[in-house]
């Protein structure tokens, strides 16, 4: 199962062979290399189990891998050069329990073991018959069986093994350093469109917020215009009360004037027409003071307006920005979706 490390990377070392080798590929490579070149080979996982069938068994090998005990000899032989080859960390040649040249080629992830290609099954010289007959005898096979099979076994140069071992380790390595990049592409590409498909889900919500703030700043300003109309109603209201003050005023006058003239019948009424006129007078200042008050509610209210204006004109400036780059992230968002699609396409062809 593929892992994924705390900062998003891929973790190599839970990787299988499979992961980043098209085994369907693989397995076509090896059957026609191995026909090309005489020699036979299958790939194996980490653990040294067949991630491949064999291709182009010798005879000999088979017969060998017919016994249990030959069976037993040729993974342990396996093993060991496997386990040399991953030491070394290129390909290893060396000459099997039973006589025969063969080789390990490990394929490696970003210095993690994935696998090895093991091949062979291959004489650069005449075969040993003494060394044959010991192996058949340990083995619990027929002797002579056995040096019929083995005189069938392709022989070629050493010089041509170690170049058939380095084609399979140079081949093998770069199908897994592309299924490796391939699968890296993938993982970022699906990080970038998680990533993107966050951040425009949190712009939509901006985008959402602002146009609540444009439409509560529009609310406010109609609100702030209906409090200078109703000042101005206030003023209207007010002048009434000063006119109406300057004249209750004047009647006073009038009434003292007519109170003095009364003699001593109209003193009473005096008193009254004094107060009323006291009353005026105080209304009037009043009044004076509540519209001075008022003007300075109006000049407040004209900065408050020219204020709101402005945050309504940079609100909406906000909204329209955001609505932009919530577009461009969807189609960033897009491309992102895209360009994994074609990673998960080009991993699997």
């Amino acid at each position: 199962m593929i892992k994924l490390l705390e900062n998003g990377e891929l973790d190599a070392d839970s990787l299988e062979l499979k992961d980043v080798i098209d085994v369907d590929l693989l397995q076509r490579f090896q059957d026609n290399f191995a026909v090309g070149m005489n020699i036979a080979s299958v790939t194996v996982d980490r653990n040294g189990t067949p991630v491949t069938k064999p291709s182009s068994y010798t005879k000999f090998c088979n017969f060998t891998q017919s016994s249990e005990k030959g069976t037993s000899r040729c993974a342990e032989s396996h093993r060991k050069g496997g386990e040399e080859a991953v030491r070394t960390g290129k390909p290893y040649i060396y000459r099997c329990h039973a006589g025969l040249i063969d080789f390990a080629a490990p394929i490696t992830v970003a210095g993690h073991l994935v696998g090895t290609i093991l091949g062979g099954q291959i004489l650069t010289e005449s075969p040993d018959i003494d060394h044959i007959k010991k192996t058949a005898a340990e083995i619990d096979l027929d002797s002579s069986e056995y040096i019929d099979t083995v005189e069938h076994v392709y022989r070629t140069e050493e010089k041509n093994v170690k170049a058939a071992a380095d084609v399979l380790f140079i081949v093998s390595n770069a199908f897994s350093d592309m299924g490796y990049e391939k699968l890296r592409l993938g993982n970022m590409s699906q990080n970038l469109a998680d990533n993107f498909s966050q951040i425009s889900a949190t712009m939509e919500e901006l985008s959402a917020s602002s146009v609540n703030v444009t439409n509560n700043q529009q609310n406010l300003s109609k609100e702030i215009v209906n409090v200078k109309n109703i000042s101005i109603e206030i003023n209207t209201i007010l002048d009434s009360i000063k006119s109406i003050a300057d004249q209750t005023k004047m009647l006073g006058l009038n009434a003292a004037i007519e109170a003095a003239r009364a003699g001593e019948a109209g003193q009473g009424f005096g008193v009254v027409a004094t107060e009323i006129r006291k009353l005026s007078e105080s209304s009037k200042q009043t009044a004076l003071k509540v519209i001075g008050l008022t003007e300075k509610i109006q000049n407040s209210v004209n900065i408050t307006i020219e204020t709101s204006n402005e945050t309504l004109k940079t609100t909406e400036q906000q909204a329209s920005a955001i609505q932009e780059v919530t577009a461009n992230l969807m189609e960033v968002t897009s491309l992102t979706e895209e360009l994994n699609t074609m990673a998960n396409d080009s991993r699997r062809s």
